[in-house]
């Protein structure tokens, strides 16, 4: 089959995989619905099962959706930047930023959009900081880039530990429970969402150019690439898509670093595919961890970040030896 008659094959799997993945979070839970009382639900047969569904599983499911798709977006993004197969959304301390800020908010009783605000904030600044004393003249390098956001990351690390000691007991659990990632408390899915349509709006017009940097800077610029501008422009969506999933989901780690490579043994690394089709895949793959995490130890909820590492573990550990000559 021709390369790009299997990458589509690829992506319209991924697309049904979605619909899918949606469907399942929408049928699971503690009151399980078959497809014929979804579809009951839908022409209004049904008032509970509306009411489940449309207010309590639907909002969970499209947020679930778009932090994996923004997670997956974004580190498909920092590896073509870095040029670095392990770079994942969380390398430049934008997570720690966020982590900063929504335990700060947590620490002094906040609630409702307080915890989301003041979690942005802090993934804001962390990226304000990074990229302004990372700021270089655009050569073929982005060392500092990479040992600025580590250092920055280090100490967002530092203060999370200071404020979990100074955290009453009361509100440890809170807190250890969005740093591992939570998405029961999501309220909206459609800034995340907003988000996910903006940054893949924005990197898809690039895709010819990401692929010729993904070759290298100096082969880039010597066909014509500006290659300082279209760093910037990768290096803010790709922060500012990780900066709204944190937000809405804590920290949830390997979907941004396995779903990438992922893609790529399946469609190859051209970019106008690869960009969409992580951002399917993340998204299907986090719908799916989110249902299990709601549902495998119910009515105990556990932290989808704590399964989305258990997947991505043994699967890491698996591409990592097959690339092995």
């Amino acid at each position: 089959m021709p390369s790009h008659r299997r990458a589509l094959l690829v992506l319209l799997l991924l697309t049904a995989l979605s619909v899918a993945s949606l469907g399942v979070a929408l049928a699971a839970g503690s009151m399980a619905l078959s497809l014929g009382e979804l579809w009951a639900m839908l022409s209004g047969a049904n008032d509970t099962a509306r009411t489940i569904v449309i207010d309590l599983r639907l909002p969970r499911a499209l947020a679930a959706f778009a932090c994996g798709g923004l997670l997956a977006l974004a580190g498909a993004l920092m590896q073509v930047l870095l040029r670095n197969p392990l770079a994942d959304p969380y390398v430049l301390g934008i997570s720690g930023g966020a982590g900063v800020g929504a335990l700060t908010a947590m620490l002094l009783g906040l609630t409702g959009l307080g915890v989301p605000s003041f979690a942005f904030a802090g993934a804001l600044a962390t990226i304000v900081l990074v990229f302004g004393l990372a700021r270089n003249d655009g050569s073929s390098t982005q060392t500092p880039l990479l040992l600025t956001g580590v250092v920055v990351a280090a100490g967002c690390g530092a203060l999370v530990a200071l404020i979990l000691t100074l955290a009453p007991e009361q509100k440890v659990h809170g807190m250890l429970f969005w740093l591992m990632g939570d998405l029961s408390q999501s309220a909206t899915p459609l800034p995340a969402l907003g988000v996910l349509l903006a940054a893949l709006a924005v990197a898809l017009p690039f895709a010819c150019e990401l692929n010729l940097l993904a070759r290298g800077a100096e082969q880039a610029l010597a066909l014509g690439v500006a290659v300082p501008t279209l760093r910037r422009i990768v290096y803010v969506t790709a922060s500012l898509a990780t900066a709204a999933a944190v937000t809405t989901a804590g920290s949830i780690g390997f979907i941004g670093l396995i779903v990438p490579h992922l893609v790529r043994l399946a469609i190859g690394n051209d970019q106008r595919l690869l960009l969409p089709a992580a951002a399917l895949a993340g998204g299907s793959l986090l719908t799916l961890a989110d249902t299990a995490a709601r549902t495998v130890a119910a009515p105990i909820q556990l932290p989808v970040g704590v399964l989305t590492a258990l997947i991505g573990v043994p699967v890491f550990l698996y591409l990592l030896g097959r690339s092995r000559p």
